[in-house]
């Protein structure tokens, strides 16, 4: 008997861990594991699925700037052109601002609280600064590149984006500290037209982005028109995608009877969505540009009749250098007694052809053997002004 109620004993035990831990099971979203704190809930939920297929989309994001970044930096030994050298840095920044985009849609899939409230207001229009302003110096690359073939230096591309990035930072500091600092409103409470606002100096580099790129395909050099091209649709679709989460977020939501937990979502896909079109329109096309080999230099095509044969040289002997003067011996083989007599005679004879008219070869210009030159030290010998050739017959 005994034995049966220690076994009876531990049937009980077994029995009410199990039903703890199914009472740990059921508060805990499907998905989910026991351990993770209520905030990270959203990363794993089953049931909302949105941040899962968010999670993925920004995961895949930053995969793809991570090896674009690579390869870049692999590369770049062996890129030898300065034009092509010179966006590499300007590049980089660009797939730093695309990584901080896609970590940072994991703050709004994440519950809010102080500090992740204080790293939405303070990244969102950093993040966007940094990576319109790459664009808006692409564009003035380019844009020097069309005109005049050259391009600015690395240095100088680099320096203007973070300048013009600080600018944003400036704001966002300022804005946290009158608001969170100073008259102690909680990060969280803020409303999202001064959330908007606070992104308008970003908008602004995004239009001017989208001037400077379409002024790339006006210029002379037809080669860096491709590259404009792929700026100017990165711009159009980043405007795009700009007015439809601030319209969205401003009206959509209050329109359609939605609850402010939305508006968590609709930021999120901006993150994900500006990121891709960022990489997909601007950063890929421009690495391969880097990467890509110069072609070989093309040898000239003998065969082709299109186009005009190469001037050959004409001149005079006098234009070439003379050789150094030494004495010579008078050759009497190139006499013009011979020459005058043929004149006389109204034309050079053949034995075999008979009779042959004296037809002008280069006329007042005498043509020596090499061997009269030789002999002559270098130094041509003047031809008298009816002289039309020598006697060959």
């Amino acid at each position: 008997m005994a034995r049966c109620s220690q076994w009876l004993a531990l049937f009980l035990l077994l029995l009410s861990l199990l039903g703890g831990g199914s009472s740990q099971n059921s508060s805990a979203p499907r998905g989910c594991g026991l351990g993770l704190q209520a905030s990270y809930t959203p990363l794993c939920d089953l049931e909302a699925v949105w941040g899962i297929v968010l999670e993925a989309v920004a995961g895949a994001g930053v995969l793809t700037a991570l090896l674009l970044a690579l390869v870049l930096l692999g590369r770049l030994p062996f890129i030898t052109e300065p034009e092509k050298r010179s966006p590499v840095g300007l590049l980089l920044l660009l797939l730093l601002g695309v990584l901080g985009l896609f970590g940072l849609s994991f703050a709004y899939i994440i519950r809010p609280d102080e500090r992740v409230c204080v790293a939405r207001r303070a990244l969102w229009g950093v993040l966007f600064s940094l990576c319109f302003s790459c664009l808006l110096a692409q564009g003035w690359r380019l844009r020097r590149l069309a005109r005049q073939g050259k391009s600015p230096g690395a240095w100088q591309l680099c320096w203007l984006a973070i300048s013009l990035t600080l600018v944003q930072a400036i704001i966002a500091t300022e804005w946290l500290v009158l608001t969170v600092v100073r008259e102690g409103q909680p990060a969280c409470g803020y409303l999202p037209l001064d959330f908007t606002l606070a992104s308008t100096y970003a908008l602004v580099l995004l239009l001017a982005s989208l001037v400077l790129a379409v002024l790339c395909l006006c210029g002379k050099f037809c080669k860096w028109k491709r590259n404009g091209v792929f700026l100017v649709l990165a711009c159009l679709l980043s405007l795009l995608l700009w007015a439809a989460w601030s319209g969205f977020y401003l009206y959509g939501n209050r329109a359609l009877g939605h609850p402010p937990l939305w508006d968590e979502p609709t930021l999120a896909i901006a993150l994900v969505s500006h990121g891709w079109a960022l990489l997909l329109l601007h950063a890929i096309p421009e690495v391969h540009c880097c990467v890509r080999p110069p072609p070989p230099p093309s040898a000239p095509d003998y065969f082709d009749t299109s186009q005009p044969p190469p001037r050959l040289r004409e001149t005079s002997f006098d234009e070439d250098v003379a050789l150094p003067h030494r004495p010579y011996m008078e050759n009497q083989a190139f006499s013009f007694d011979e020459h005058n007599a043929a004149l006389r005679a109204g034309g050079y004879r053949n034995g075999n052809l008979g009779s042959r008219p004296s037809v002008p070869f280069r006329s007042n210009v005498y043509q020596p053997t090499e061997m009269a030159v030789v002999l002559n030290g270098g130094t041509i010998p003047s031809a008298p002004p009816n002289y039309t050739g020598r006697h060959l017959w």
